[in-house]
């Protein structure tokens, strides 16, 4: 079984309770550290750490009336920390509580999805160097074009998910801010250093500048990055779909014992796992959408970012999670066939080493043109008639006059053509 935090702690992290207990963290910490310079009675902020609860149900209870989140919560905090509650949220308005907390949420969120990109990559690793040499056809368009190996398709997916952990902690460090700046983003209540201090005791950075709310870029490159990461496991899932069709049956989904497939065929074994990824990825790159619509607001501060982000921000981050979860298990549990591989590159007689005779014809002398011309009349016919390409490339005399045997059994070396395959495996490993 492979080690990773549960989905359930991920949902965790978008609870109400869980919420409303980091909102209370940051009222927590500002009113420590006014603590510190005198501002806020020292026994003031003993109060609001030692006795301030969250009570979900009365926060709604009283929303209902007031039909404002953050005093019904204010408001709910006060009636357990009693007097001292006149000093909590002292100096600061909603959002400076709202998009802090928030923060510290999506750094909550962010170390699950990165325990899980990385637990993505070394599947990916493990079993691309299982398959380093197992020869497949390589298709472009779909259709068969020259040789590859197994293992450099899913080396080529572990480079791609690296690169994606590398924009998710970039944008995972960018969503490591907070906000105390006041109404308009001029400090008019607290000061900087203000700012600087708390973050630091809730281990974020302060926005350099902001209005009212933290400027949402930042958050449109964070959503947008799970969508990247997501279209990458729908293009996996894309490619493993089509190795599982039955004509080419190079690879699939893992089928248990009990599994069935369909309710009217008996004898099906559907790739259901790769389409609920390729399905659920769009939800993802959908709400990309909704994150670029957020950056504009009206005099950079409204609130039709706020009911928007309460959907986008839990569910790209619980489907991501539990999308790289899935991919990770298909991967592991990948059923691969080396031998229908091997049937299928060799199919078309060879017809996937024209390339390598066009060259080979061309160093012996022939003009690129007329070699062309050659080796394409031999490959229609061969494949028009379902003939051996390499038997009639033998035959042709213009060939045969200038390739040898042996120089002609070589240019269908399937070794040859995949000689270079350590080398990537070096290249893509030891990259830093």
């Amino acid at each position: 079984m492979i080690a990773r935090y549960t989905r359930a702690e991920m949902g965790r992290i978008w609870s109400d309770e869980n919420k409303y207990q980091m909102w209370l963290e940051v009222e927590a910490a500002a009113s420590e550290t006014l603590a510190e310079d005198g501002i806020v009675p020292a026994e003031a902020a003993r109060a609001i750490r030692e006795r301030g609860k969250i009570d979900v149900a009365r926060i709604n209870e009283i929303e209902a009336e007031v039909r404002h989140d953050v005093i019904a919560f204010t408001t709910s905090v006060a009636e357990h920390v009693g007097p001292e509650a006149r000093w909590l949220h002292y100096g600061l308005t909603s959002t400076d509580v709202v998009d802090t907390a928030q923060a510290l949420q999506i750094k909550a969120a962010s170390k699950i999805l990165r325990e899980d990109l990385v637990q993505l990559a070394d599947v990916l690793k493990k079993r691309a160097l299982e398959f380093k040499h197992t020869p497949m056809v390589g298709r472009t368009h779909g259709v068969h074009a020259e040789p590859t190996t197994f293992g450099l398709k899913l080396l080529n997916w572990y480079a791609e998910v690296r690169r994606n952990i590398v924009r998710f902690d970039a944008a995972a460090e960018q969503m490591r801010i907070g906000k105390l700046s006041g109404a308009v983003g001029t400090f008019g209540h607290l000061k900087p250093e203000h700012e600087e201090r708390i973050c630091a005791k809730l281990g974020l950075e302060p926005s350099p500048i902001a209005t009212q709310v933290i400027q949402r870029d930042h958050h449109a490159h964070y959503i947008s990055t799970l969508a990247i990461i997501t279209a990458t496991l729908d293009k996996i899932a894309t490619e493993i779909r089509h190795l599982q069709r039955t004509e080419v049956r190079e690879a699939e989904e893992y089928f248990s014992e009990k599994q069935k497939g369909s309710s009217a065929m008996p004898h099906k074994r559907n790739p259901i796992t790769c389409e609920q990824i390729s399905g659920l990825s769009r939800v993802v790159r959908a709400n990309a959408q909704t994150a670029y619509e957020n950056v504009a607001l009206w005099h950079e501060r409204d609130i039709s970012h706020s009911s928007a982000e309460r959907v986008i921000f839990p569910d790209s981050t619980i489907l991501t999670d539990y999308l790289l979860a899935k991919t990770t298990n298909l991967i592991e549990k990948l059923l691969v066939y080396p031998q229908r591989m091997m049937k299928n590159l060799e199919s078309t007689g060879g017809l996937i080493f024209s390339g390598q005779l066009l060259l080979d014809l061309a160093e012996s002398g022939m003009s690129r043109e007329d070699a062309y011309r050659l080796v394409q009349k031999n490959a229609m016919h061969a494949w028009k008639n379902e003939l051996v390409f390499r038997d009639l490339v033998a035959a042709e005399p213009e060939i045969s006059s200038r390739l040898a045997p042996e120089k002609l059994s070589r240019a269908f070396d399937l070794n040859r053509q995949l000689g270079n395959v350590d080398a990537i495996f070096d290249r893509v490993l030891n990259q830093p």
